[in-house]
């Protein structure tokens, strides 16, 4: 005889206290929820990739000086330029490379930035830069 053959064959209880629950009400108590409200945006933002800065070679840095320098010659006609430089993230270690494409607006030597689309650069942050149908020679 098995443990449960005394009541295995009985009708189900009717509670006179409380009405049946639903099937929907009833799978309602299994459904996941959010006990820590914010921890999936948390744990995502923890898993972004951010890139490292690269240190440049000097034949790079050299190219770039010679751009920078042509630019400071012309900077009266607002010439446009590509530019590729690295933001670094202000909470976690490194940052992202950004390309933008606009017109030099200001150049400032003593702070060592440039201004291109109302964004300011730093010259240090620049990885490439090239100036709109012009040569550096």
């Amino acid at each position: 005889m098995g443990k449960y053959d005394d009541i295995i064959y009985l009708n189900h209880p009717i509670s006179k206290n409380h009405e049946r629950m639903s099937i929907y009400d009833r799978s309602a108590q299994f459904a996941p929820f959010a006990a820590l409200v914010g921890y999936e945006e948390t744990i995502k933002d923890k898993q972004i990739k951010l890139d490292q800065r690269v240190e440049l070679g000097s034949d790079k840095t050299e190219e770039i000086s010679k751009v920078l320098s042509y630019l400071l010659v012309h900077l009266n006609e607002h010439p446009y330029v590509t530019i590729t430089y690295f933001k670094k993230d202000k909470v976690k270690d490194g940052g992202e490379y950004i390309s933008l494409y606009g017109n030099v607006t200001k150049f400032d030597i003593n702070s060592k930035t440039m201004t291109i689309n109302k964004r300011i650069i730093k010259i240090t942050d620049i990885i490439d830069i090239t100036v709109e149908g012009c040569s550096y020679e």
